[in-house]
């Protein structure tokens, strides 16, 4: 027998070896979200750290190998209930085609069936480990805008410190160099995602106290923003010295090569002195764990492997059966449609500054007309109608609407608070300007918030019922003398609510 497997106690062989096929099972089961992640963790810039944390979570488990094997695992039939919630969340995720709740709930499943085949002696001595999988899940796009905001305030304050003339409009930073964007690739976020996996990491191996805990999590989530505000600004700075091109060419590679590892140093040189972990101590307290009485009142309920075995293939059977019944639903939606008129407006020719049109994957129809009334204001009216909500196909999904990728078109700020609608400014050479008010609409619902859409949609489907969801984007340029948000108050004003004006539309055959 080999070494490795001597070492193993014998009582541990089998609940290993259980615990294996059920991770096999339940990552079968949730296929499809492992390989969206496993898709982001490889080709997305912002999740490229995740490809540590499989490692890391390994590490982890062996720098407990010695106490675990301390304790003795069992099997804990309670612990269905907390698999029953996991299969729950990733039936909900997969029924609202909201991926985030999906493959949360992917992770989840593989993290109840620790306690369910192992007992929560087990459970407890991995507590860490199995808390670290969260960052398994690729979460963080939805910061981008906020974190852009905040580096480009950072960035013209540091700049007006520095004694260099400048303006702000949302994002964009005017200088005598040029114009500078903050772009979502300089928001700073697959810096400040990566330094919080770090620094959770850091906090469990180097720290016993909470309260030092809280301080360095902190700092690993205030340091990375402002240091990327300092970084975003030192490329404003040098452009003003050597110019745009050098500046931005010296930035790329400054902020891959370079900077990551400057601001991590920085964080664990100011921290080191106040590491309290002993360098030799044991991860986790066996004997306290065997010694616990709560342990012990809840080890004490437990049952025969195959009734628990028999529960989770249940669980695991009824959230596959519900979310392949939800996936086939799907409401009927007309062949065509077509823009209603709108009293005191008339239709005339598309013919923007710059081309825009909204993305929009997945929907079954879409649509783009211009209006224009006697007073000269012209608004751009999209509309997109799905028969179903899924993957490659969700209206409120990361990318789609109003700022299409590669279009020209970047995000520039938020727009005045609208009623039922999420209104952005957005800008393109030229300059030109736009400002977007998207709505969704399903049943009863007009919202702005794609969060409220995707909870009433994951409802619908929750109860089997199927019903179309419809996107409006109302959109017009800036002007000389004609406000964008003017021109699409009246236009709102004269169609009358967006409700039942996107329902005629959806209804048409």
């Amino acid at each position: 027998m080999p070494v490795a497997a001597r070492a193993i106690p014998q009582v541990w062989l089998a609940p290993m070896l259980a615990l294996g096929l059920v991770w096999f099972a339940l990552i079968a089961l949730a296929g499809a979200d492992w390989a969206a992640m496993a898709t982001q963790w490889w080709t997305s810039s912002t999740y490229t750290h995740v490809l540590l944390v499989p490692p890391i979570i390994i590490w982890l488990v062996w720098q407990r190998v010695p106490d675990l094997a301390k304790l003795r695992p069992v099997c804990w039939w309670p612990a269905l209930a907390g698999m029953g919630m996991a299969v729950l969340v990733w039936a909900m995720g997969r029924l609202a085609g909201f991926a985030e709740l999906s493959e949360a709930g992917a992770a989840l499943m593989l993290i109840a069936a620790v306690p369910l085949v192992m007992g929560p002696r087990v459970a407890a001595g991995l507590l860490f480990p199995l808390c670290y999988m969260a960052f398994l899940v690729p979460v963080g796009d939805e910061m981008i805008p906020t974190l852009q905001v905040i580096t480009a305030k950072l960035t013209i304050a540091l700049t007006h410190l520095s004694g260099v003339p400048a303006s702000i409009d949302g994002v964009f930073i005017n200088t005598p160099a040029g114009l500078f964007e903050v772009a979502e690739a300089c928001s700073g976020v697959k810096f400040l995602m990566a330094m919080i996996a770090f620094g959770t990491l850091a906090a469990n191996v180097c720290f016993v106290s909470w309260r030092r805990r809280a301080w360095f999590m902190a700092a690993c989530v205030v340091v990375p923003v402002l240091a990327n505000g300092v970084r975003a600004w030192g490329t404003v700075f040098a452009a003003q010295i050597w110019g745009a091109k050098i500046a931005g060419g010296i930035d790329h590679i400054i902020y891959g090569w370079i900077f990551f590892a400057i601001v991590i140093t920085v964080i664990i040189g100011a921290s080191w002195r106040f590491f309290d972990r002993p360098v030799h101590a044991a991860m986790i307290d066996a004997e306290a764990l065997n010694a616990s009485p709560r342990l012990a009142r809840w080890e004490a309920i437990v049952g025969r492997p195959i009734h628990a075995l028999l529960g989770l293939a249940a669980l695991a059977g009824a959230g596959a059966a519900w979310t392949s019944a939800a996936a086939d639903l799907a409401a009927p939606v007309p062949t065509h449609i077509a823009l209603p008129n709108v009293a005191g407006w008339h239709f005339v020719p598309y013919a923007p500054c710059h081309e825009w049109f909204p993305r929009g994957a997945g929907a079954d129809q879409r649509i783009l007309g211009r209006y224009a009334d006697d007073a000269g204001q012209q608004v751009d009216v999209y509309y997109a109608l799905y028969s179903a909500q899924g993957p490659g196909r969700k209206a409120g999904g990361f990318g789609e609407g109003a700022v299409p990728e590669h279009s020209g078109w970047a995000w520039q700020a938020p727009g005045p608070a609208v009623a039922d609608a999420k209104t952005e400014r957005l800008l393109t050479a030229g300059p030109v300007s736009r400002l977007a008010e998207t709505s969704y609409r399903t049943d009863d619902l007009v919202t702005g918030s794609s969060l409220r859409l995707r909870l009433v949609n994951l409802r619908d489907k929750a109860l089997l019922r199927p019903q179309p969801t419809m996107v409006l984007i109302l959109s017009a340029e800036e002007r000389p003398g004609v406000s964008a948000a003017d021109a699409i108050a009246a236009w709102r004003g004269a169609a009358g609510p967006l409700g039942p004006w996107m329902d005629t539309m959806a209804a048409a055959r």
